[in-house]
């Protein structure tokens, strides 16, 4: 099969769009979350979406399937909040690595099946690591300045673990998103590194900011270009931005890192802005006409979506790209 850095050189890639958006639609109760397997847990479950790959896995890979038949090269394992850190919420840390193991094995059946049907097209499974709910760079005690809620080791640790699970689980790439402390970033791409160079292999990395307001800048700070030098010294397949804005808010820092960066760029932005119940009003259409700027203007190799975008928007997205040239990569061979 073809290698993502050799396809890179071809065309654009799709990624897939939201999994809590789709999962929405199930509208699934406290009992379906909990399926019979944890009837009898005792903290409440409803919201742990990353559960329902035990429980629920004929919809995770339902929502699969329909990414990829929307044209997404790239569907995302549904393990955003795969970590200890993120599970002690519902007291289910030692369920870690059967959720990140089972997300990326449902995902990589769903590919395969769809690269067996169109061999021209092969299809690839990012393993999803998500920022946790904490952060390291930050006190989130405003009289505490000094006060940090997590250290890089712990965040080490628990990276490393989710990206185990996902490598054995059948991951073919790993992706670290939503970044909005690069602390914590750093901690995620530093336990990739641990485990490649423990298991001699090579797996490709997709690292993808998140620039939280009219700033234009991360959480912690920073600048789209302060970010990319922060993490340029990894051997990344690209860098990007996803979440938080709407994919015209995005141009100004996709140009920034497309200008000064050789990796491939991604973005995937929200369907818009939310609306005042929190909601995304964006159509596929509205969404595409602003993702022609980036097109236009050759400043992404990889496109999707995220909060608020559906197959739809996925399909009207993918439809676009055929019709541009990716932007231009310099080659690296790690």
């Amino acid at each position: 099969m073809e290698t993502i850095e050799d396809i890179l050189q071809k065309r654009i890639l799709v990624l897939d769009g939201a999994m809590g958006t789709m999962l929405q639609r199930y509208k699934f109760t406290e009992e379906d979350f909990r399926g019979e397997r944890f009837k009898d847990w005792e903290h409440p479950l409803v919201g742990n979406n990353d559960l329902l790959s035990l429980t629920q896995p004929e919809a995770i890979a339902e929502v699969h399937a329909k990414y990829f038949e929307a044209g997404a090269d790239i569907v995302e394992t549904n393990t955003f909040s795969g970590t200890t850190i993120g599970m002690a919420d519902y007291h289910m840390e030692e369920l870690v690595y059967e959720l990140n193991y089972e997300s990326a094995r449902i995902a990589k059946k769903v590919a395969d099946e769809f690269t067996a049907k169109e061999p021209h097209k092969p299809r690839f499974v990012a393993g999803s690591i998500g920022p946790t709910n904490k952060t390291a760079s930050m006190s989130p005690d405003v009289n505490d300045p000094g006060f940090r809620a997590i250290s890089f080791d712990e965040l080490r640790i628990a990276y490393k673990q989710q990206v185990e699970a996902l490598l054995e689980g059948g991951a073919d790439i790993l992706l670290v998103e939503t970044i909005f402390d690069t602390l914590n970033a750093k901690a995620a791409l530093f336990a990739i590194e641990e485990v490649k160079e423990e298991r001699n292999i090579h797996v490709p990395i997709m690292v993808s900011g998140t620039i939280t307001d009219a700033s234009g800048r991360t959480l912690s700070g920073q600048t789209a270009e302060a970010f990319l030098i922060s993490i340029s010294h990894l051997p990344i397949l690209s860098v990007g931005f996803n979440c938080a804005l709407g994919a015209n808010q995005l141009v100004p820092h996709l140009e920034v890192v497309s200008a000064k960066s050789e990796f491939a760029i991604s973005a995937h932005p929200n369907a818009g802005l939310p609306n005042a119940f929190g909601e995304y009003d964006e159509t596929p259409e509205q969404m595409a006409v602003q993702i022609k700027e980036y097109l236009e203007k050759s400043l992404v190799n990889i496109v999707g979506g995220c909060c608020g975008t559906t197959p739809e928007h996925i399909k009207e997205i993918a439809d676009l790209v055929k019709e541009y040239e990716p932007r231009k990569l310099t080659v690296h061979s790690y």
